[in-house]
């Protein structure tokens, strides 16, 4: 019976465990299931929108938070990085504590110590009032450390994106800058604000026509020009003349698109794009390509009267008595005021002022940056006087940009084409439309030729390079409807090699003094001439211009008409 006992136990033991390990593969099946439920559930909540499908979300995660910018040749120039930022958290030790351990004065000192160009007393201020903000917003990692040395836990480094500019002032009024909103400012910043913020576009860079290696040289032989003239100011251009596409562009003096300030704000004027000025004789080839064009002048070699003009109650001049007479080719070579306005007042203000008008000299210049100065124009009507005047560069005034584009037109076959900073690529280049004739072209680049051999533009003459250009020198306007004879605008606009132009340069100076360096002369011959002749040899081995002295454009035909030249044959 004991034993019979024993197995009817044994047995029970054994049925409850099997019991207990069936329960148990019921109750994991059971979780299995729930998860698994749990899973189809979120599958086809997110499958019929439920958290909206995020088709950027990885290019969130894994691009900055705005693209890059770069030049041409894939070259940085504006471009986020993660950065430090120094925030004063007045609440960082609880709402009843001191906000800070030390004193501010104090503080702000130690400060002061890390970045010296911080406001002392303002910060000062600001940890006194116990108002929480930024205090920086760019720290260097080491900066960083120091500022975690002095022990205050109300000064947070939160690490934040930031805009970079790795090349500095460089181009800034090309690039601008993005204020503290997050939104681009002043230049392609601005332009292309929505490209370089959108998930689905930041992650190709925005290529410019620009050429760094191109820009900083035409800044430095500004900023040099400036020097050595005491210029107030100065504006370039370098222009593709097939394309409109802009390798250089700099307003000077410039600021500081990584810092700005308010000094910065002060310097974001763009001069060659919303500044007009009369440049004065650089128009008088664009009168003279009109009347060529026109058929006003069918030979160079017809003489005009060089004596003063008189218009109504006024009387145009030269500088300086340049003879009785002088064919157009002088004209050109010695600047002449008069003989100019005697070629304008011969082609008639209906045709001078629509040649003006088809190189776009009535309205706005053509190109992507927001600000865009509108021309000083003289209206629908020109009076014999405002005709004349404009032949010789006064009485309009325009943007250094305006003069590029129509240089460009003048040198490059006669085929206007709107400028641009994006980069084209093969076969990118508008159609643009025909304003010159080829062969008006043609001649204008020999007589161009000539002016940088024997006329106002020799110091500009780079060997090897064939420079062409004209000079203009322009009192600036000043009350009473006259002149500051004391105040000069210089210009000098060329176009380089003239045996097959490629590209134009503007260099301009904004009140040059008479110095040493320029001979004590305040005109372009001596300031902004020479900025090109210094700039095309840095800058015509980059871009594919080399010098070769055994090459020019054939000016053969008018030599004869040049009296320099006749004697230098003799």
């Amino acid at each position: 019976m004991a034993m019979a006992s024993g197995r009817v136990q044994l047995v029970s033991i054994r049925q409850r465990s099997l019991d207990l390990a069936r329960w148990r593969v019921l109750w994991i099946a059971l979780a299995f299931a729930l998860l698994a439920v749990m899973a189809l559930s979120r599958i086809v909540y997110l499958g019929a929108g439920g958290e909206g499908a995020r088709a950027t979300s990885l290019e969130a995660a894994l691009l900055p938070d705005r693209g890059e910018i770069v030049d041409r040749n894939g070259v940085p120039m504006a471009r986020a990085f993660p950065a430090y930022a120094l925030w004063f958290n007045p609440e960082a030790l609880g709402e009843d504590e001191a906000p800070l351990v030390a004193k501010p004065a104090e503080v702000a000192a130690q400060l002061k110590a890390i970045f010296p160009d911080l406001d002392e007393k303002a910060v000062a201020a600001q940890l006194t009032s116990g108002e929480a903000g930024y205090i920086r917003r760019r720290l260097l990692p080491e900066e960083a450390n120091r500022v975690q040395d002095i022990g205050e836990l109300a000064l947070e480094m939160p690490m934040e994106e930031d805009r970079h500019y790795p090349q500095g002032q460089m181009a800034a009024h090309v690039l601008g800058y993005v204020a503290a909103d997050g939104r681009g400012r002043v230049g392609m910043e601005q332009v292309f604000d929505e490209h370089l913020s959108n998930p689905l576009t930041r992650g190709t860079p925005v290529a410019l026509s620009v050429d760094v290696r191109v820009q900083g040289a035409l800044e430095d032989e500004l900023r040099r020009g400036m020097k050595l003239t005491q210029a107030q100011g100065g504006a370039g251009i370098v222009l593709d003349v097939d394309t409109g596409e802009v390798l250089a562009l700099a307003s000077l003096p410039e600021f500081d698109p990584n810092k700005i300030d308010a000094e910065g704000q002060k310097l974001m004027f763009n001069r060659v794009t919303n500044q007009v000025y009369e440049l004065g004789s650089t128009f008088k080839p664009l009168t003279v390509a009109a009347a060529i064009d026109a058929g006003v002048i069918r030979d160079l070699g017809r003489r005009f009267d060089a004596s003063p003009v008189k218009a109504g109650r006024f009387t145009i001049r030269d500088s300086h008595a340049m003879g009785p007479t002088l064919n157009t080719v002088e004209t050109l070579i010695h600047s002449s005021n008069t003989t100019s306005a005697r070629i304008a007042d011969e082609l008639g203000p209906e045709r001078l002022r629509q040649y003006m008008i088809d190189l776009g000299m009535n309205r706005r210049p053509e190109i992507e940056l927001p600000a865009k100065g509108f021309p000083l124009w003289p209206g629908d009507k020109w009076a014999r006087l405002t005709n004349m005047t404009v032949g010789f560069g006064h009485g309009i005034a325009v943007t250094p940009l305006h003069l590029a584009s129509a240089y460009a037109t003048m040198v490059n076959g006669g085929v206007y084409r709107p400028a641009t900073l994006k980069k084209l690529g093969p076969g990118q280049a508008p159609k643009g439309r025909r304003v010159f004739k080829a062969s008006t072209s043609s001649r204008m680049r020999q007589m161009m030729r000539a002016i940088a051999v024997y006329g106002t533009g020799r110091n500009a003459d780079a060997p090897g390079y064939r420079v062409g250009g004209k000079t203009g020198s322009a009192e600036k306007p000043g009350g009473k409807g006259g002149y500051r004879r004391t105040a000069l605008v210089s210009t000098f606009a060329a176009a380089f090699p003239m045996d097959r132009p490629r590209y134009v340069i503007i260099a301009m100076l904004d009140e040059p003094k008479g110095t040493l360096a320029s001979s004590y002369q305040r005109t372009a011959a001596w300031n902004a001439a020479p900025i090109v002749g210094r700039l095309v040899p840095r800058i015509g081995p980059l871009i594919g211009v080399r010098p070769d002295d055994t090459r020019d454009i054939d000016i053969s035909a008018i030599t004869p008409l040049i009296p320099e030249a006749r004697n230098e044959a003799e």
